[in-house]
């Protein structure tokens, strides 16, 4: 191929007059190639597309291998196929007579194909009334206690506008009672919900989607549906994602203080919709203002009201005590030692009634590994040292020696509040036996209860320092006569 300038020259000259010859010997060029550009009329750019590709005996096979590579993505890692297992298995089973650079080249392209689809991101459009839901985690003080808990965000594409609920978990239970917390508060449902793949409602395994029993009939209660993200896919519910960081800077620091959980969800509820005053950061408009259209077009509330409650029948130990979710120990009554009972499972509490449906006890369900027993006075420290009025009653008074017992009952709240606290602490660290008899120790020596003395009398007791005790009381008189000497 000649540069453009050359092509004009030799349509130049021949416009000027000259031969064919003069012109090839002049610019250089044969003879054929002047009478080509001579007699070609269009000039235009053309496109450059890629040239039809050749035949190739893979051809036929091409879908096939594409297949397999499509299957690999929902099986492990170390399980899919490599470019030469694809080359065996295609002389093996087909029979082709193919070379291992051949299919080696294809494959490259092919999951370089497939991984540049998997890479785009689709601008979607949600409609008013649609709906997103993932988890975050911040840490908050629940009864003076810092720990780290989950909490729900569903958000509203359309306005922006997001809503969240704090819980100790992330189970079905969870999320039913969250959800409908919500739709009570905005008096509607979302017509479609987009969940993450993780959450505790259920999850996608493979083609097929999951959910859990109870989850199934809460949204047939409400009449909403849902769909579930694609593995690895975050940016399917891009809104929520971004929502969930947002509420946490805006909501949650500095580190919230909650002795309540009902009562703080029904606080936050309100101020997440203070939250959506500002305008919408690409429509220009108060997200309060386009969250009435998620409104208009959510779903009536029904009739009644769900109950967020899983049912299981465990059979009470010799104690009365019942286990759920592993580790958690409830307590009954004495009454019902091996017997069945009914247990009401909610997000927040465990109802426990007999087999004929009367209700026996309530207890605040527990979370965690750790392992849990209503009947150790240890859980009700944390309500003690919120609530000291119940005081009187508990079961940290009933197992405490009459004189600390006698010297508690004589604070006020105030005092009795910050000794419970020191209480609390300690058992945290040192568990509920030994916190006792520390501050039993510490009484015992101070006639009050301090961090310090509680601590090291704990660590004494931890570490089987037991205190000690002589045979005849040990007399001081000796050590005055030394003294009166010395000043003498």
């Amino acid at each position: 191929m000649i540069s453009m300038s050359t092509v004009n020259s030799i349509r130049q000259m021949r416009r000027e007059g000259e031969s064919i010859a003069e012109i090839a010997r002049r610019t250089g060029v044969c003879r054929d190639t002047v009478y080509k550009y001579l007699e070609k009329e269009d000039f235009s750019p053309t496109m450059p597309v890629d040239s039809p590709p050749r035949p190739s005996k893979l051809d036929p096979y091409k879908e096939l291998i594409d297949q397999w590579i499509e299957d690999d993505r929902h099986v492990w890692r170390k399980q899919r196929h490599t470019a030469r297992r694809i080359w065996q298995r295609l002389t093996v089973e087909e029979g082709l007579d193919v070379s291992e650079t051949t299919v080696s080249r294809y494959v490259k392209k092919a999951k370089d194909g497939m991984r540049g689809e998997r890479g785009q991101f689709l601008d979607l459009r949600w409609e008013p009334g649609e709906a997103q839901a993932d988890f975050g985690e911040a840490d908050f003080y629940l009864r003076g206690s810092r720990v780290r808990l989950s909490y729900f965000v569903l958000s509203f594409p359309f306005s922006n506008v997001g809503l969240a609920q704090v819980f100790p978990g992330e189970n079905s239970e969870c999320v039913c009672e969250a959800l409908k917390r919500i739709f009570e508060h905005i008096g509607g449902v979302p017509v479609r919900i987009v969940f993450d793949n993780a959450t505790g409602v259920g999850r996608r395994v493979c083609r097929e989607v999951r959910t859990t029993e109870l989850f199934g009939a809460f949204a047939a209660h409400y009449g909403f549906s849902f769909t579930f993200c694609n593995p690895n896919a975050g940016h399917e519910k891009g809104n929520v994602e971004n929502k969930v960081g947002a509420l946490r800077r805006a909501l949650f620091v500095p580190v919230p203080q909650v002795s309540d959980m009902a009562a703080y969800n029904a606080r936050l509820l309100a101020r997440c919709m203070e939250y959506s005053l500002k305008d919408h950061w690409i429509k220009a408009e108060p997200e309060n203002r386009l969250f009435a259209r998620d409104r208009l077009a959510a779903y009536g509330l029904p009739d009644k009201p769900f109950a967020v409650l899983r049912y299981e029948r465990p059979r009470a130990n010799k104690q009365g005590k019942v286990t759920v979710d592993g580790p958690h120990h409830y307590s009954t009554s004495p009454e019902f030692a091996g017997r069945e009972v009914i247990v009401a499972i909610g997000a927040l509490d465990i109802e426990v009634y007999d087999t004929s449906g009367t209700f026996v006890c309530k207890h605040a369900r527990a979370y965690g590994n750790a392992p849990t027993d209503t009947s150790d006075p240890a859980s009700q420290l944390p309500i003690l040292s919120v609530r000291p009025g119940a005081w009187r009653n508990s079961l940290v008074r009933a197992d405490l020696s009459e004189e600390l017992r006698g010297h508690m009952d004589s604070l006020d709240d105030t005092r009795l509040r910050t000794e419970l606290r020191m209480m609390r602490d300690e058992s945290a660290r040192s568990g509920w036996q030994a916190t006792r008899q520390a501050s039993e120790m510490a009484f015992a020596a101070t006639g009050r209860l301090d961090e310090a003395s509680i601590a090291v009398s704990a660590a004494r007791v931890v570490s089987g320092d037991a205190r000690i005790v002589y045979d005849e009381p040990a007399g001081l008189a000796e050590y005055d006569r030394l003294m009166d000497l010395e000043v003498g």
